[in-house]
């Protein structure tokens, strides 16, 4: 019955052709220009005053009143704050995974240098960056056993590394040496000497002398007391480095004023000649 419907619907509406059909919706636009407000009555100039002359007010001019910036007190909470040190985040999710795709050998002690060198990570001493902090993220699935060397460290991240049998430093570099460190093929191709790494200033020097913090000017004594404080307060039995069969790298530290591992300050490296041009020794 339906069908009859539909069939006899069919042949009392007109045939399809191009006199009665419709485009679709917004198919067509218009591309001319409107002939918009104030047709030419201006002639580009705009307003009266200094807006037809393009004497443009200053940044921060208000037209009389009282400007926005001397409207509020001063904020002391902002004082400085150009000036802090930052340490942009690397989690240990994020080196498990440069481990696990082979950007980073654990075979070797891992530094700054060593993140630099993957493209992955944009450091610049320029912008206050003062290295990398490792943050807890991942330490769950962490499982590598590397000597690492960061900036800056929290106790969970100490703790994870340690007890996969790793080793962890912490480290201050001058802005002088970070940019020799995060593109070592740069400051190679300029054919000067690699520079002498500075001591820390005195607010950072109280973090870098704590051996809690894994410190690089720390006693070694105590670091080695706080290895077993950790292990005990966090439940895990500490793997003793001396009998690891890797223990040769994961004891490899730089000296206080050393840049690169096996480089000393004062050597020229010459990538063309491939060659190390060292100082001669004093008498």
């Amino acid at each position: 019955m339906n069908t009859d419907k539909a069939l006899k619907m069919l042949r009392a509406l007109p045939r399809v052709a191009l006199g009665n059909i419709r485009d679709n919706p917004n198919s067509k636009k218009n591309n001319k220009r409107g002939r918009g407000q104030h047709g030419g009555n201006k002639h580009g100039a705009g307003n009266k005053g200094s807006g037809q002359r393009q004497n443009y007010m200053r940044l921060g001019y208000e037209t009389g009143n009282q400007p926005f910036y001397t409207r509020f007190t001063y904020e002391p909470y902002y004082k400085g704050h150009h000036l802090r040190r930052q340490y942009p985040p690397i989690s240990l999710l994020q080196l498990q995974k440069l481990i696990d795709t082979n950007r980073i050998d654990v075979s070797q002690p891992i530094d700054l240098a060593s993140f630099c060198t993957t493209g992955l990570f944009d450091i610049r001493p320029s912008s206050r960056h003062f290295g990398v902090q490792l943050t807890d993220e991942g330490a769950d699935i962490f499982q590598a056993k590397v000597n690492i060397e960061v900036q800056h460290a929290s106790e969970l991240v100490i703790a994870t590394i340690e007890k996969n049998g790793g080793t962890i430093t912490t480290a201050y570099y001058d802005p002088f040496s970070l940019v020799a460190l995060v593109n070592p093929k740069k400051w190679f191709e300029k054919g000067v000497p690699i520079p002498e790494r500075a001591i820390p200033p005195q607010d950072a020097a109280e973090y870098y002398l704590e051996a809690k913090n894994r410190g690089y000017i720390a006693d070694p004594e105590q670091i080695s007391q706080e290895r077993l404080a950790l292990a005990q307060k966090y439940g895990y039995e500490l793997p003793k480095i001396e009998e690891d069969p890797d223990a040769e790298m994961l004891l490899t530290r730089k000296d206080p004023r050393q840049v690169f591992y096996g480089l000393h300050p004062g050597w020229v490296i010459s990538l063309k000649d491939r060659a190390i041009i060292k100082q001669k020794a004093s008498n």
